[in-house]
């Protein structure tokens, strides 16, 4: 029987409160796990107090941090000559600290290596080899002397990082091809199995959905997809997601019933599904336009169903331990999925129009004209702060190569004529208004990762050598024994980024070292060792941070917006009297208030097993 962590961790923090009734509802069979699990003393959970305290401190931690610019959200130090271009940053949020927590030290430090090598080694040698050099050096569009670090990672390093990730994601999956097969032959077999038990006579914990059900979904699911002229689905389209859904979301199940969902490569899965719709769209002779986004949304419907497939096998863990009919919880899950779905689209479009700026197209792309037959119909006017400057209505093109302007958006006149070049708030390259006022911009840098693996094989113009150097990298560190995908991550992600996920994977290494000489390791076995940390104070104060952080982050974001004037004098503020935010200290005296985060959370989890134990 699989583990499925996370959902037994989920059960016994239930059954701490109802362990009476959950026990009477369960099945024989998870009755018989419960008793296993409370012989091993992992019965007992430290409660959801842990969690809400999380939640709190990691809510008011980025609350103070970002929305009262209280210190610097990235600390970062640049180094110059015998090191030049090379950098180290950490992002001191409450949320990566919990990832890193969470993930333990092995992934944490892995992800960080590949973080390392990024802004360590490649891009100090790109401004070694290359600082000399005259003029740009393509992909780059500008001198690599006048590069920052960011610059340098921004025209070079994401192309190294999205071949490695490429690779990483492909040995991943050659990887799990005998789970595959075994997930497939399982679910054939459970089909079998649902056939037999499927009267009036199955016990209510064994109730599954119907097949019926499930297969009039499908079709349903594929017709709204196809009919829905956004995503641009074709029928080759939609028998991709049918076979590439089914086969990465048995995967998604299987990996996480083993390894937990925090260490589900859904990344790899997405990558995999992306690079082989868009060679089977290659040799059918499909290349560029409206079969960009095709290709994109069947990788993103993909993923979606990938990790809905652990999570929901997680949930279902948790149901069949505390005695839940699995077939309300996958009504529940259905709901819940179509509830995020609704309430998260505008949410996220909310949030990329707080941060996007209107550049003049004069100053981007000069003299840029489009032919009027590419301008369509729809019309659409300013949004946000810079509205109130201009009230015209624009035609909308999209602009795809980047010879006389940037790719992306653009605002024309009914001549065809570029009026303002829209920079989203999401990816976007412009953190300043033309009136000097400067956005906070939201990454998203797998997206970015996922148009680079798109563009590159159907229009064959990325830059290979700099993909094929990063597939090399992947390989050799596949050699070592040693996770390539998630030190690919690390070679993609800024290492402000990975750096506090690595501290959070120190922190749960000392508090595990700590515990074995304090809590008679002699009597008790590694299994049950690794049981009892993975539901832990620590991992639960670690969640509440993602939480609090995570949450925290949303609305303010949403609120930036709304409260443009607020958020723009406390920026000015700050930048004049806090010297915990601008100031020649800001970048080690912003370590503080982390620190004081990482000490909380190592003073909490290192008793994690006398606690429980007790």
């Amino acid at each position: 029987m699989l583990k499925y962590p996370e959902g037994t961790a989920c059960a016994a923090v239930l059954k701490a409160g109802v362990d009476d009734v959950s026990r009477a509802a369960a099945s024989p069979s998870a009755k018989a796990e419960m008793a296993a699990a409370e012989a091993a003393g992992l019965g007992k959970s430290p409660g959801a107090k842990v969690v809400f305290t999380g939640f709190l401190v990691g809510l008011a931690y980025k609350t103070l941090n970002v929305a009262f610019k209280g210190w610097k959200d990235v600390a970062e130090k640049v180094f110059g000559a015998p090191l030049k271009g090379g950098s180290v940053g950490v992002e001191v949020s409450p949320e990566l600290l919990g990832v890193g927590y969470v993930i333990g030290p092995r992934i944490a430090s892995i992800m960080c290596a590949g973080g390392v090598m990024s802004y360590l080694l490649l891009i100090p040698l790109i401004k070694f080899f290359g600082d000399g050099l005259p003029g740009a050096l393509a992909p780059g569009t500008v001198p690599i002397s006048e590069m920052s670090p960011n610059g340098i990672r921004g025209a070079y390093i994401l192309y190294i990082g999205a071949g490695a990730v490429a690779a990483g994601g492909v040995i991943s999956l050659i990887q799990a091809l005998p789970t595959i097969w075994h997930g497939i032959v399982g679910g054939m077999k459970d089909v079998g199995i649902s056939k037999i038990n499927g009267g009036e006579d199955t016990p209510r914990t064994d109730q599954d959905l119907s097949l019926k059900f499930v297969a009039g979904g499908i079709v349903v699911l594929m017709a709204g997809i196809m009919l829905s002229p956004t995503l641009h689905m074709n029928v080759l389209g939609a028998v991709l997601i049918v076979v590439f859904g089914f086969i990465f979301v048995t995967v998604s199940s299987r990996l996480t019933g083993e390894i937990g969902s925090s260490s589900n490569p859904i990344s790899g899965m997405t990558v995999a599904t992306l690079l082989f719709t868009c060679l089977v769209f290659l040799l059918v002779g499909w290349k560029g336009g409206t079969h960009y986004v095709t290709a994109l949304s069947v990788g993103a419907i993909v993923c979606i169903a990938a990790s809905n497939g652990g999570t929901t096998s997680q949930d279902l863990k948790t149901g069949f331990l505390v005695g839940g009919t699995p077939k309300l919880q996958q009504y529940a899950i259905l709901i819940g999925s179509f509830s995020s779905a609704v309430i998260l689209g505008p949410i996220l479009l909310q949030l990329n129009e707080t941060a996007v700026v209107y550049m003049p197209a004069a100053q981007v792309a000069p003299g840029l004209v489009a032919d009027v037959k590419d301008l369509g119909t729809k019309r659409e006017g300013l949004v946000g702060p810079q509205a109130k400057d201009d009230k015209g209505q624009y035609y909308t093109w999209h602009k795809m190569e980047t010879v006389g302007g940037p790719a992306g958006k653009y605002l024309m006149t009914d001549r065809g004529e570029a009026v303002w070049f829209v920079d989203p708030g999401i990816n976007g390259a412009f953190s300043e208004r033309p009136d000097g006022t400067t956005v906070r911009k939201f990454d998203a840098p797998k997206a970015t990762l996922m148009s680079y693996i798109i563009k590159g094989i159907l229009d064959q113009q990325l830059p290979w050598a700099l993909v094929l150097l990063g597939v090399m990298i992947a390989l050799t560190l596949q050699m070592t024994f040693a996770p390539a995908l998630a030190f690919a991550v690390g070679v993609y992600l800024p290492l402000a980024s990975s750096a506090p996920i690595f501290v959070g994977g120190m922190i749960r290494h000392f508090v595990d070292k700590r515990t074995r000489r304090k809590a008679a390791y002699a009597t008790m076995s590694e299994a049950q060792f690794v049981a009892e940390s993975d539901k832990s104070p620590g991992v639960l104060l670690a969640s509440g941070y993602i939480a609090g952080g995570a949450i925290a982050g949303i609305i303010i974001a949403f609120l930036a917006g709304i409260l443009s004037d607020f958020d723009a004098s406390i920026t000015t503020w700050s930048v004049e009297h806090n010297p915990f935010f601008e100031g020649p200290h800001a970048d080690l005296l912003a370590l503080i208030p982390f620190g004081a985060l990482c000490g909380l959370l190592y003073f909490v989890a290192r008793e994690k097993l006398l606690a429980v134990k007790k």
